[in-house]
């Protein structure tokens, strides 16, 4: 598993997560991000024990980008509390159908999670089960029947960029769980999570790190991507 670094130190990995990789073990047993990532500090660094990653946050297994893990317990533990906290800045990239209305809005939606069918669904208000999502897009620009947003957000619920855009009507290109309608089975689901921005938990500096997206259809309707 070839993972690139964004930074490192002795308390932080943040990495650009590879498409279709699961961030923990799953069901389907292919080798996950957590195993890979351990076993490449294992061997680089001649461990001779095991190796400790703490897993601060997730993305969905066919979406790419930055992420960061925890090297240190107490790392580990000061990230999910910043995670908890919503200090922690994580943009994305996401390339859906139509073109908003509104160049610049944001969404509240409460969400429910069928961990049975692990699908997400946007549900009233009242719903005693109902999660408060939000998120803030920006459309940077449209083309060819789809849009290029910058989206930003402010809660961290399961699937919930590419579910709050599908109910708003504009669901992501080759989303094969929330646009099925629109995509095309095979598609990549074209949403990138482009950078973070943190302070350091242990030593309070300013991290900022980026993943470009990939160069390949439908992101290069638009020649640069920023």
């Amino acid at each position: 598993m070839k993972v690139p670094i964004l930074y490192e130190d002795n308390h932080l990995l943040l990495v650009e997560k590879p498409r279709n990789i699961p961030v923990q073990e799953d069901s389907s047993r292919d080798l996950d991000l957590l195993t890979g990532l351990k076993q490449m500090i294992k061997i680089r660094d001649e461990k001779p024990g095991n190796v400790y990653l703490g897993l601060v946050h997730r993305l969905d297994r066919p979406v790419g980008g930055t992420m960061v893990f925890a090297k240190t317990s107490k790392a580990a533990s000061r990230l999910s509390d910043m995670m908890r906290r919503h200090v922690i800045e994580r943009q994305y990239l996401a390339v859906v159908h139509g073109v908003p209305k509104q160049k610049k809005h944001q969404l509240v939606d409460y969400l429910h999670k069928n961990s049975q069918k692990n699908q997400v669904a946007v549900v009233s208000s009242q719903h005693p089960k109902g999660k408060k999502a939000i998120l803030n897009y920006q459309v940077l620009a449209s083309r060819e029947g789809f849009s290029l947003l910058a989206v930003q957000l402010e809660t961290g619920r399961p699937h919930q960029i590419r579910v709050q855009l599908s109910a708003m009507g504009h669901p992501i290109y080759g989303d094969q769980k929330y646009g099925q309608k629109t995509s095309k089975v095979g598609q990549q689901i074209a949403l990138w999570a482009k950078s973070l921005t943190l302070d350091h938990p242990i030593k309070k500096e300013p991290i900022y790190v980026q993943a470009k997206a990939p160069a390949e259809y439908p992101w290069n309707i638009w020649k640069q991507t920023k």
